[in-house]
């Protein structure tokens, strides 16, 4: 109960008074107002499992929040609301919601909430607050997707720039249903089973000086039950080798970088990641990086990858690749092109688009700020609008045209063409006939025009799907 609006109380305690125990049916729909709407034109829906676990079980039955109820509403509330108040739940309640991750347009229904009118009003905040940042981030997680292309793996890593613990959780939650692959949050990895993934920081790296902190030094070949080997004494003979390949001076190569990731692999030796632009990644990091690697391979271990987190993404990524391809020929280690190169460094969805425009190497994007905070549309704009009471339509008009509802309980159907494609979302009454495949349908768009079209569906799907069912 306390996770509503004050003017929600006020409003159903003036509903219980005048003895409006009405059924009533209400729709969450998204609305986009001024220069946003250019910039987004549908929204992914969030995960729904929690929303309708958290309708079903709500009840408002603490003392101590009907004590603090009366002691912030205005005196003369009837108490017989209180008393309501103590025994009201969700049992009547029906939700009907499209599938997780579909894509919706605007003012095409999220959600399609059904009951008792005093309750579906109070239900009105939580649920907004619960479906507007989520939906918002899957949406934001979608456009960094379709951006990245398929073969791209996307890491969400925006906890610390997340508007509080709660906010990172849910975008941790929602990256995930919008697409991404992996999280770095790993809160979110054990509640929602999202693969978790992780890299070096860079204080790390630059908390090392010299091999002489490295400890333990030694580690046991792979395979084949071998002695112990001494590994900084392995990677500085495979250094020499890689400096002179790759004509770097060895006395430019940073000597605590290279003990960092020593100590590192010896820790981790199945997952070995180098960091490598503490420094400079031409110069140092890469020819650390490959001695470590190529150390830990003549031992039977494969080193996973590299993050780079500054400088130019594109152009650093394709000469690593090609210092890979080098060191995998000259030494005869096949896998060794192949290792996967991470980036980050503040990405946006423009960067992104900037990255592909150039041509790049990179196997997977860590994504934070402008992933979870979705700078450019903060928030999302969904609202919750009564449209039928006791089956009557309800129309709200207002002196701006695209805040006016459309009245009635409506279905909606998605109408796919002979391509496999979705042609169109079709709002119907509920009393209307359901369009048929191979039939024509007559349809009116939205706000654009008088005039009638028509459509000629291949398939025909009915969007929503019913959840919850009188509280179940």
């Amino acid at each position: 109960m306390l996770g509503t609006k004050t003017d929600q109380g006020m409003v159903c305690c003036g509903s219980l008074n005048a003895g409006r125990a009405s059924k009533a049916h209400w729709k969450i729909l998204a609305c986009w107002h001024g220069p946003s709407r250019a910039h987004v034109q549908e929204v992914v829906s969030e995960r729904i499992g929690s929303r309708h676990q958290q309708t079903s079980s709500w009840k408002t039955s603490a003392a101590e929040d009907i004590e603090y109820l009366e002691s912030v509403l205005p005196i003369t509330t009837e108490k017989a609301f209180f008393d309501y108040l103590r025994t009201v739940d969700a049992s009547e309640v029906s939700i009907s919601s499209v599938p997780e991750g579909s894509v919706v347009f605007s003012r095409v229904p999220i959600f399609q909430v059904k009951g008792p009118l005093l309750v579906v009003q109070l239900l009105e905040t939580t649920l907004l607050c619960l479906v507007n940042y989520a939906s918002l981030v899957a949406t934001n997680a979608a456009r960094f997707r379709l951006t990245a292309g398929p073969d791209k793996k996307l890491m969400e890593m925006g906890l610390r720039r997340a508007q509080g613990p709660d906010g990172g959780l849910s975008a941790s939650k929602y990256s995930y249903v919008g697409g991404f692959d992996f999280t770095s949050n790993v809160l979110a990895g054990k509640l929602y089973g999202i693969p978790v993934r992780g890299t070096v920081a860079h204080s790390y790296v630059s908390s090392f000086t010299s091999l002489a902190e490295v400890n333990p030094r030694v580690l046991r070949p792979l395979c084949g039950g071998g002695e112990p080997v001494d590994f900084p004494s392995l990677v500085e003979s495979w250094l020499g080798k890689v400096c002179q390949l790759l004509q770097v001076p060895l006395e430019r190569v940073s000597r605590g970088e290279r003990a960092a990731f020593v100590s590192y692999a010896i820790t981790f030796p199945h997952n070995f990641q180098g960091l490598v632009d503490t420094y400079c990644v031409m110069r140092s990091g890469i020819p650390n990086f490959c001695a470590v690697a190529l150390a830990l391979n003549e031992l039977g271990y494969r080193a996973i990858g590299v993050r780079l987190d500054s400088g130019d993404l594109a152009r650093q990524s394709v000469e690593i690749r090609q210092v890979f391809r080098t060191c995998s020929a000259h030494f005869q280690v096949p896998w060794f092109e192949r290792v996967p190169i991470a980036v980050s460094n503040d990405v946006s969805e423009w960067s992104l688009e900037e990255l592909a425009q150039e041509g790049n190497e990179i196997d997977m994007i860590g994504v934070g700020t402008h992933l979870v905070t979705c700078p450019l549309q903060p928030s999302l704009g969904c609202v919750y609008k009564l449209v039928t009471v006791n089956g009557c339509p309800r129309l709200k008009v207002t002196e701006d045209e695209e805040k006016t509802t459309i009245p009635g309980s409506k279905v909606v159907y998605r109408l796919w063409d002979a391509a496999g494609f979705p042609h169109m979302d079709l709002m119907a009454l509920g009393e209307e006939p359901p369009p048929q495949a191979g039939e024509d349908v007559e349809f009116w768009l939205l706000g654009r025009t008088r005039e009638a079209g028509k459509v000629t569906p291949a398939a025909v799907e009915i969007l929503h799907r019913l959840y919850l069912k009188d509280g179940q």
